[in-house]
């Protein structure tokens, strides 16, 4: 997952940089071996995720459609966009050359891999922003209005606004070239990725700004919304905490009151929104500097690939918070263990 709106080049082609992470032979080992590593966490994560999901009654609720919807778009990241940077940089290391189609951006050649793998990127990066921020909405309507939460809360309404979350995000991933002719992609020497870049001009116009402009604004209106409903909802469970330890166990499980499951669930999702603000909080730095003109080509490569481990995070965060997912999942992992214990 990725912002990769952000104005990461100013010029069409660049040659190599010596990052931090590339100027010895070791040092790209380490990074081919991060990469190859981060795959396989990702599409071992997610699958377990998905299986655990799909597979279990339990978990098809409105919240188990969308952990499964944020999962796919994790899975889309291990299996499209990482596995492009392995191979251009083990390309490299082998050959002593980048592969010729990291030398151009989009504009000049009849295809590049960067138009299908950028907007992929970045598509899925909105994609997972997006349903964090409606499983905020879902676990703060059955927290506060727990009430109204069947009537509100309906798997139709949900697979509605998984769909539109998919199609708006798209959308807004390949805005940039649909409205504008000055901005391409191109793979980036310091990020090791497919970004936007411009296309043959020397310096972004301000039609160029205002577009790429759209992908900051988008992110944090959606991550500062979710952080507020988070800490609203966060409050209400503390001061229903609070009311627990001295009304009678009977007015205690009122059904007025949201229930532990209910309460368990948006701690979870108070913990996803904080690790994908930590993964993105370096890309909202790297976007401020380069408004400001500096490029930063390490801490790009820093920046961007912390973002892009978050999609390996989430099952780790529900196999720690949930203790029946993580009972699934370590069935689905043992078949023979359960074998035997079925016999004894």
């Amino acid at each position: 997952m990725i912002e990769t709106g952000t104005p990461s080049m100013f010029g069409g082609t660049e040659p190599a940089h010596c990052t931090v992470c590339c100027c010895t032979l070791t040092n790209k080992i380490l990074m081919v071996l991060f990469m190859v590593l981060l795959i396989l966490a990702i599409l071992f994560g997610n699958l377990v995720t998905l299986a655990v999901i799909l597979g279990t009654k339990h978990f098809k609720t409105s919240q188990g459609y969308l952990k499964a919807s944020l999962a796919v778009a994790d899975l889309v990241v291990g299996i499209f966009v990482v596995p492009v940077s392995v191979y251009a940089e083990v390309y490299l290391m082998v050959t002593d050359s980048a592969p010729e189609w990291t030398s151009y951006n989009s504009q000049s050649v009849n295809f590049h891999p960067c138009n299908i793998i950028g907007p992929i990127f970045a598509g899925c990066t909105f994609v997972s922003i997006t349903t964090i921020f409606l499983l905020t909405i879902e676990r703060s309507i059955a927290v506060l209005r727990p009430l109204h939460k069947d009537s509100v809360i309906t798997r139709k309404r949900t697979m509605i606004l998984i769909v539109l979350s998919w199609v708006g995000s798209f959308f807004l991933a390949v805005s940039p070239m649909v409205f504008s002719s000055e901005i391409a992609l191109e793979y980036n020497s310091c990020s090791r990725m497919c970004n936007y870049a411009l296309g043959n001009i020397g310096e972004f116009p301000s039609q160029a700004w205002n577009i790429l402009l759209l992908f900051p604004v988008f992110d944090f209106t959606l991550l500062g919304g979710t952080v507020v409903i988070n800490i609203i909802s966060l409050s209400s469970i503390r001061q229903h905490s609070r009311r627990r330890k001295h009304l009678a166990e009977a007015e205690c499980q009122s059904t007025t009151k949201p229930t532990f499951s209910d309460i368990k669930a948006a701690k979870t999702i108070g913990a996803l929104t904080v690790a994908f603000t930590a993964s993105f909080t370096p890309i909202a730095v790297f976007v401020v500097g380069n408004v400001l003109g500096n490029k930063w080509c390490n801490f790009s490569f820093f920046a961007f690939w912390i973002l892009a481990t978050n999609s390996c995070w989430n099952v780790i965060i529900y196999s720690v918070r949930d203790q029946k997912f993580r009972l699934r999942a370590h069935k689905l992992l043992m078949p023979f263990q359960r074998k035997d214990s079925t016999k004894t």
